[in-house]
């Protein structure tokens, strides 16, 4: 019991683009150390984001903070060093004093809450990340054969996830039915 409440969040810097594989080293040290009961999480926040790749909709994650990796940990004796050691890994985040490194300096509880609040908010929340709509505003279209039109939202299919758009083309009004993906807002 007394070894859960030493647990802390700390925040651990990391090579930008190489989060991912910092992770997997950090766990494969941990692991080759028996120090599981000391270091239980490490987490790589993300959220989902939607792109128009090829005129389809793709899901892709998106690093929350490039750079950083989130660890829970008991930081006593050489875990700290062990940690510090592992390969992409540059260090803790922590105060500075002097130009000179400190102790790591462990996340205050509401700072962890929103973090890991956000994340499980972001995995519930799936699609409805996409920026919602309004009748009568102005869009212009990205993807697609009419890619580069400007145009109006008459009418949200929210179930559908497509907008009614009208757009002048040739001189003419028409309207068409569009991702929400495959506009933005002007």
């Amino acid at each position: 019991m007394s070894e859960a409440a030493n647990l802390k969040w700390y925040v651990v810097r990391v090579v930008g683009g190489k989060e991912k594989k910092a992770k997997e080293y950090i766990e494969k040290e941990i692991k080759n150390s028996n120090l599981q009961d000391k270091v239980t999480q490490v987490l790589i926040p993300t959220e989902k984001v939607y792109q128009v790749k090829n005129g389809k909709k793709v899901s892709a994650e998106r690093i929350f903070f490039p750079g950083y990796v989130l660890i829970e940990a008991d930081l006593t004796g050489e875990i700290q060093y062990k940690i510090r050691n592992v390969t992409h890994v540059s260090g803790f985040l922590s105060d500075r004093q002097g130009g000179k490194e400190t102790e790591p300096t462990p996340l205050r509880a509401a700072e962890v809450n929103r973090l890991l609040g956000k994340v499980d908010e972001l995995i519930d929340k799936e699609e409805e990340n996409i920026t919602p709509f309004i009748i009568g505003e102005d869009v212009k279209v990205v993807d697609g054969p009419f890619n580069g039109f400007d145009g109006t939202v008459e009418e949200i299919l929210e179930d559908k996830k497509k907008l009614k758009v009208m757009v002048k083309i040739f001189g003419r009004k028409n309207i068409l039915e569009l991702n929400f993906v495959q506009v933005v807002k002007n």
